[in-house]
């Protein structure tokens, strides 16, 4: 099954071909980073013109990169959210438009999903149930068990900012270029490589009894101690990172064992980050996978390999279905058969 995948629920416009929901034969990313740096930080409307003008480039390049053409592809992917209202529109209604000229299968995907499918991309072994998933990114931050394809439960997830976001604020604060969390942690490994250790320590927010997260408290402390004019940019971005890192590892390894499950599949931006995949592997008494660094980050491969195995199960998006830009467990992920089969 080769599965013609479009993602454009931020500022990546992008495009894959995905055979078998494993084998990636294209992968196009249109990155908007440098256009939205001047603002420090992505600007809705200005994303969704963007999404305008690259969405076919980007797809007519997927195609030839694969070497094919649309007289190869079996099904049609589009991300439904969550993201950006305008954004997601771009995307949506042209893998939706193409579907319906072609007569070809269409499916609106979750845009976590496809983070959480991004694990099944590449050679070797499929990942084992039940996995605990943690879905690290700049807008959510979630602990799900996965039970199996379509069968997922919440079990914590951030009361205030995600992880991600709060990477890029305290980026903002530092002074470092956009987007900020890279940054941060850049800083970070600079001062961990000179051998030096952060003068200073930021607190933690455990929340002892729930394995929800909480990073408000420690962006304040971040701020204060860079008012205080006491400690250097590295400093404050390596305690920073430390901090998240510590909850996030420890969180995930406590309920992994508690759940007694055969994995953790790590998903989202932030899993791209150095520290939090060496304490992940350290700390957690399961295997850990994590994707390669530039599947981490929004990418159209991820919703071609999470719409295949819906796609398996006889699911097709109906074409009056719309995008929904809401937190996702609000809009909770559709389980096997909540669509309808045809």
């Amino acid at each position: 099954m080769n599965v013609l995948a479009i993602e454009s629920s931020c500022d990546e416009t992008s495009a894959a071909v995905v055979s078998d929901g494993r084998v990636v034969r294209s992968n196009i990313v249109a990155s908007q980073v440098d256009l939205h740096a001047r603002y420090g930080g992505v600007v809705p409307e200005v994303a969704s013109r963007q999404h305008l003008a690259q969405v076919l480039p980007v797809i007519r390049e997927a195609l030839d990169t694969a070497g094919c053409t649309l007289a190869d592809i079996d099904a049609v992917a589009g991300t439904r959210g969550p993201g950006l209202a305008g954004a997601l529109l771009v995307g949506y209604s042209a893998a939706k438009a193409i579907a319906f000229g072609r007569d070809l299968p269409f499916l609106g995907t979750n845009h976590l999903e496809g983070h959480i499918y991004a694990n099944w991309l590449g050679e070797g072994d499929e990942p084992r149930f039940p996995a605990l998933c943690l879905v690290v990114s700049g807008g959510h931050t979630d602990l799900v068990l996965m039970r199996g394809h379509g069968e997922y439960e919440r079990l914590g997830g951030t009361r205030d900012d995600a992880a991600g976001e709060a990477f890029d604020k305290v980026g903002r604060l530092l002074g470092l270029p956009f987007p900020g969390g890279p940054a941060v942690a850049r800083e970070a490994d600079a001062l961990a490589a000179s051998g030096a250790k952060p003068a200073l320590e930021l607190p933690r927010a455990w929340l002892h009894g729930t394995f929800d997260f909480s990073f408000s408290g420690l962006k304040t402390a971040a701020l204060h101690a860079v008012r205080s004019g006491k400690y250097t940019t590295g400093d404050v971005a390596a305690a920073f990172q430390e901090s998240v890192v510590d909850i996030l590892a420890g969180k995930t390894s406590r309920l992994a064992r508690e759940l007694g499950a055969a994995e953790v599949l790590v998903a989202g931006g932030v899993a791209a980050n150095r520290r939090l995949r060496e304490e992940l592997a350290r700390r957690c008494p399961v295997p850990v996978r994590i994707p390669i660094p530039r599947l981490c980050t929004d990418n159209a491969a991820m919703i071609g390999a999470a719409a295949t195995h819906r796609l398996r199960l006889g699911e097709r998006s109906p074409w009056d279905e719309d995008i929904f830009s809401t937190n996702s467990w609000e809009v909770p992920l559709p389980s096997a058969g909540d669509r309808e089969r045809r």
